[in-house]
């Protein structure tokens, strides 16, 4: 393909060419290919800006980035202006290894990067997350003097603290000249998701100015963070200041409320999202199913879920866990099924949803099917957590053996819930033999937590082994282990309060227990001591 011929005297005629690409989104394939080999003919296309014009217009069809590739490299003058028109259109497309790899040919043929160039080439590094590269660039802006404009700077200082590398990112911002709310706002970012949430609240807290992208930054931080009551306040505060809760916002907010059962300021959310006309999308949608469900309101969860105009994976796990949770394992069932229907293919959390509502309903052939349909159909390794629930159906379901061998046969190594479910089932059961064999297990991997213990006393209590009671007791004692006290929450007028059980009362009733069991176990010594049987005493 010949793109560059000799000069002719079409000047004029070539400028009005040049007008029509400033507004090439309205031009069709034809057209630029027109105004090609029109440029061609007058020779015009040996002009920097021209061939520029032209690039930038090709590359805005995505099916012709190659042609605006070729247009690019059999310039024999190439500027700076094509190299990043091009390298901004594969961002902008979100190819940022295609963009990387043109910068990478830039800097070989000889060309030299400029501010734009860097600014778009640290877009690209931080989607894809590569801070060593990050590093390369950086070195490079500062050996060509563009560290310190605007767009390197803040896109080094955004890159750094998406990279989790926060420190270099803080220390770019103490010495930057201008510092604007995108910039406080990037270190908050990524003060946030290393887990420093002191550090972004301080940090936001001496911000000059904030936007609603800083307040739902913070936000969603104490929510991810597990913060919800902070997440709730910061929200609160941001309408207190005029701000308008975004999308952002608001999933960070509805969080908080699913986590803390706060179904009056949740339900307030919603009326929000109604009165604004906003959209539905899935992270809102749901979230919304989320709060809904975690507040016990089911219906109004499925309500949600239907009126939402898409639907991923996340949406219909939410819902999926929501009914099984909620003891409706049949609905959680064949919602499953439509999911699969409908050709959303589920995760590794929507087999743990669909399989604990097979084992609530006792399910064993169809859970069975499911598992294996895991790997054979979708590709998905069974993780502890599958085996968990398998394990769990099996032994509710009586058959300790074949889930005791399944723990056996295991891929990955049992943890506390797949023994924990096991051992729950031998004291339904009374399979006292097993129950020790699982505990031992529990006791090597440092997971006799106070759960453990106790249901291990039950076992015996249940199989009259008071002697094993009364050792677990001891054996509790000696450990220092006591029961994690309980708590409630609860909502009074938009304020969640937490109440939980008092530890002097736990340990009294510990100390009643092994005084009665101490008393049971003299008591039995005394009258074997005096041949008495308790059958004697009637």
């Amino acid at each position: 393909m010949t793109f560059f011929g000799s000069k002719t005297h079409h000047l004029k005629s070539s400028n009005f060419i040049l007008s029509l690409l400033d507004n090439h989104q309205c031009l069709t394939i034809p057209h630029l290919n027109q105004i090609q080999s029109h440029l061609i003919t007058s020779g015009t296309l040996s002009d920097t800006y021209a061939v520029g014009k032209l690039v930038s217009a090709f590359a805005n069809h995505p099916t012709h980035l190659s042609h605006a590739y070729k247009l690019l490299i059999f310039s024999p003058n190439r500027s700076n202006y094509m190299w990043n028109s091009l390298i901004k259109f594969y961002i902008d497309k979100h190819e940022p290894i295609k963009a990387i790899s043109l910068y990478k040919n830039m800097i070989s043929s000889g060309s030299f990067p400029n501010n734009y160039t860097f600014s778009f080439v640290i877009k690209a590094t931080n989607d894809l997350c590569d801070l060593p590269f990050g590093i390369m660039l950086h070195a490079q802006s500062i050996k060509l003097g563009w560290e310190n404009y605007d767009f390197v700077q803040n896109g080094l200082i955004h890159l750094y603290a998406m990279c989790n590398a926060v420190n270099s990112s803080r220390k770019l911002f103490d010495v930057s000249a201008i510092k604007d709310v995108v910039t406080w706002t990037a270190v908050i970012n990524g003060y946030v998701k290393v887990g420093r949430i002191g550090d972004a609240r301080k940090m936001f807290d001496e911000m000059p100015d904030r936007n609603v992208v800083s307040w739902s930054a913070m936000i969603t931080g104490y929510a991810q963070m597990g913060f919800f009551e902070e997440a709730l306040e910061v929200f609160n505060d941001m309408q207190v200041n005029g701000f308008r809760p975004n999308h952002s916002s608001l999933v960070g907010a509805l969080t908080a409320c699913a986590a803390l059962g706060a179904f009056d300021q949740g339900r307030w959310i919603h009326a929000y999202v109604d009165r604004n006309k906003m959209e539905l999308d899935v992270k809102l949608g749901t979230a919304l199913v989320d709060m809904y469900a975690k507040c016990g309101c089911i219906e109004m969860a499925n309500r949600v879920f239907e009126d939402m105009p898409s639907k991923d994976v996340f949406a219909f796990t939410s819902l999926i866990s929501a009914l099984s949770n909620h003891g409706q394992s049949e609905r959680a069932i064949e919602l499953f099924n439509r999911m699969q229907r409908e050709g959303v293919d589920p995760n590794g959390v929507t087999f743990i949803c669909v399989l604990a509502a097979c084992s609530r309903m006792g399910l064993v052939d169809k859970g069975l099917q499911i598992f294996k349909s895991m790997k054979h159909r979708y590709g998905i390794e069974p993780g502890v957590e599958h085996y968990g629930c398998l394990i769990d159906l099996l032994a509710r379901s009586g058959m300790l053996q074949e889930a005791a061998q399944l723990v056996r046969k295991m891929s990955v190594k049992p943890d506390s819930y797949v023994l924990g479910a096991l051992l729950n089932a031998c004291r339904e059961y009374g399979d006292v033999e097993l129950g020790e064999e699982i505990v031992k297990h529990l006791m090597e991997q440092g997971l006799d937590y106070s759960g453990v213990h106790t249901l291990l006393s039950n076992i015996y209590a249940s199989a009259k082994k008071w002697d094993g009671v009364m050792h677990v007791r001891e054996q509790m004692q000696e450990k220092m282990v006591r029961k994690v006290p309980g708590c409630s929450l609860i909502e009074v007028d938009g304020v969640v309060s937490e109440f939980g059980a008092g530890h002097r009362y736990h340990k009294r009733m510990e100390d009643v227990m092994l005084s009665l069991l101490q008393m049971d176990k003299h008591l039995q010594s005394f009258l074997l001591d005096h041949n008495f049987s308790l059958g004697s005493c009637t």
